[in-house]
């Protein structure tokens, strides 16, 4: 009998009983095969899974799922690996436990050696001293609070609170043209070599120079307003009549015993100083660009200030007695200076725009030569306008319409730096080896420092650009060049010289210990001298009784020769502007070669630059 049922691939299926088989029949040959397939021998594998898992622990494998390892190579491996786990925790243990060696930095160089001692001077300048605690950086101890009533007792004037600032050298007037201008060394310095000053453990200390110096300045103007009529210029008299009226040049007294009246000199044309002081806020503003509120008041401080020494021009010292002291030959370089450093501060394009206006440069003297080219001073800011501005055509390379006589700035700056080698002979040495960029005129260092700090930041520039060196001429010079020529004369001025004599208080074993300076020639007795009386000290053989740690001296003549005479200023007075500069070569020349500038801080303001395609050529006509 056949059954018939549906065929999945489309015919009918048959199924025979003959072919059918029983339950019973399947459960024998099923056992015939299972004895069939355990009459072969099995290895341990195959056995382990036919065998339950109370029979598999006896064996020599494990199962770990993905893998059978052997027993044995198993307890080994879990045994190797707590062994190694306790080795390496005693091994650390020992490690935190034991007496650690300090790995000491190398000794600091001789430039960042002297750098901290001459950042030391700007403490003994200031007038007072902060709820009155001497500085962190203190070298001071003889100095106090002095001239509490700056401003408050002169009827004739608007600004009645100019307590603060800087003293500007030996004696106690505060002449705001050459404080400004060593606040905008200072400024560019630590824009430029950050990094070296807090390797130096400086940068706190060198902003808090900036800083007392920049709240100063803010004084002096109404920085709240957008348009002012005046500037503070001076504070203190310097009359060298002889007197016999009391005033800050006659009267040798220390300026915590200063009891007479100090008049303010105000200025409502006076385009150099607005100029300088609008700089030197604009460059600060950078430097405390982590203070935003600060910078910002810094920066409308200086726009209100330039837009004064645009719109009422003239020269600050033209009938006053600053022309005795730091006469200002022109305004031209500083609109030039001021307008760089604010359009860095900025980023508005009108003051690059006016920077680079080639009517300004010629009236600055860009192209023409003259005995003082090339020389940077707190009169002539000119070079250090060019290579301020070189900077920009080096890592910016703005194109059009600046290309011109950003170009001209550069190869002008490239002309400097080859008037500085020795080869060439724009300016004479003396036979020690000191630069006479002030052909032979008493207190040479202040300039022989700022064209070292120029060199070796034009030379930093090169390198940062991929640039090994630059032409004099027909001929190439490396950028080492540079930096040695800038080496050998801050080596001068720390005591490789004839007279091998550091001309940096200080610093050193032998350095000048009679020292024009009226702070630190008198004793802190608390006898208070009247003006004659502490001519005394004045004219005394002895050395000061306070050492004025970092001061740089006017320094040697032109013979390398040195009088160590306190009433000499032309040997023995510091300043402010000479310091600055020193502070600012020293910080270049410190640490680590290979740290150079830093490329962007100074364009932090600048907005991404695209250049300005050229006027379209005139119809062409047949």
């Amino acid at each position: 009998m056949s059954m018939y049922g549906r065929d999945p691939w489309g015919g009918p299926l048959e199924i025979h009983a003959a072919d059918s088989a029983t339950d019973d029949d399947r459960s024998r040959n099923l056992q015939d095969f299972d004895r069939a397939a355990m009459s072969r021998n099995l290895d341990e594998t195959q056995q382990s899974w036919l065998l339950g898992p109370t029979e598999q622990k006896k064996k020599k494998y494990v199962d770990l799922g993905c893998i059978i390892v052997s027993r044995k190579i198993f307890k080994w491996t879990i045994g190797c690996i707590l062994a190694a786990a306790l080795l390496a925790g005693f091994i650390t243990m020992i490690v935190k436990l034991a007496p650690r060696h300090k790995h000491h930095s190398p000794p600091p160089d001789n430039y960042t050696l002297a750098l901290r001692k001459a950042l030391m001077f700007f403490n003994a300048q200031k007038s007072v001293f902060t709820a009155g605690k001497l500085p962190k950086h203190n070298n001071v101890s003889w100095r106090g609070n002095s001239c509490l009533q700056d401003g408050k007792s002169d009827d004739s004037t608007m600004f009645k609170n100019l307590v603060g600032g800087y003293y500007d050298a030996g004696d106690a007037i505060k002449f705001n043209f050459p404080q400004s201008f060593a606040l905008t060394m200072l400024s560019w310095s630590v824009i430029e070599y950050s990094a070296k000053y807090e390797a130096a453990g400086e940068l706190n200390h060198v902003k808090d120079i900036i800083k007392w110096g920049t709240d100063y300045l803010l004084k002096t103007f109404n920085n709240s307003a957008d348009t002012i009529d005046r500037i503070a210029a001076q504070v203190g008299k310097g009359d060298t009549s002889g007197g016999p009226e009391p005033n800050d040049h006659y009267c040798w007294v220390r300026p915590e015993d200063i009891d007479y009246d100090r008049p303010v000199t105000e200025c409502h044309s006076c385009s150099d100083l607005a100029a300088e002081m609008s700089a030197a806020l604009a460059s600060a503003s950078i430097v405390f660009k982590d203070n935003k509120a600060y910078s910002q008041k810094l920066a409308h401080g200086a726009r209100t200030l330039f837009k004064f020494s645009r719109d009422q021009r003239g020269r600050y010292s033209v009938g006053n007695e600053a022309d005795t002291f730091y006469n200002s030959t022109g305004y031209w370089d500083e609109f030039i200076w001021g307008a760089a450093w604010l359009y860095y501060a900025t980023g508005n394009s009108s003051y690059l725009q006016l920077a680079t206006t080639p009517g300004l440069a010629k009236h600055a003297g860009a192209f023409w030569g003259g005995p003082d080219y090339g020389v940077l001073s707190w009169n002539n800011k000119l070079t250090g306008a060019q290579v301020l501005l070189s900077r920009m055509r080096l890592f910016l390379s703005p194109g059009y319409p600046y290309e011109e006589i950003l170009r001209t700035f550069h190869n002008q700056t490239s002309i400097i730096m080859c008037s500085y080698l020795p080869i060439f002979t724009s300016f004479n040495r003396t036979k020690g080896g000191l630069i006479q960029l002030n052909h032979g005129r008493p207190q040479p260092l202040q300039y022989v420092v700022n064209a070292a700090f120029l060199a070796t930041l034009f030379s930093d520039y090169l390198a940062a650009a991929d640039t090994p060196g630059w032409y004099c001429g027909p001929n190439f010079y490396s950028t080492d060049v540079l930096r040695k020529f800038a080496e050998t004369q801050i080596d001068y001025i720390l005591g490789k010289n004839p007279r091998k004599m550091s001309y940096v208080v200080g610093y050193g074993n032998h350095y000048p210990k009679h020292v024009h300076h009226r702070g630190a020639s008198i004793p802190k007795n608390k006898v208070k001298y009247n003006c004659k009386g502490g001519w005394k000290w004045r004219d005394s053989s002895k050395a000061n009784p306070n050492t004025i740690v970092g001061a740089m001296v006017a320094g040697p003549d032109k013979h390398d020769g040195f009088h160590d005479v306190r009433s000499n200023y032309n040997y023995t007075e510091p300043t402010l502007a000479g310091n600055a500069g020193l502070v600012a070569a020293l910080v270049a020349l410190s640490g680590d070669r290979d740290v150079g500038v830093d490329k962007n801080t100074l364009f932090s303001a600048v907005p991404p630059m695209f250049p300005t395609p050229p006027p379209p050529p005139a119809p062409w006509r047949p």
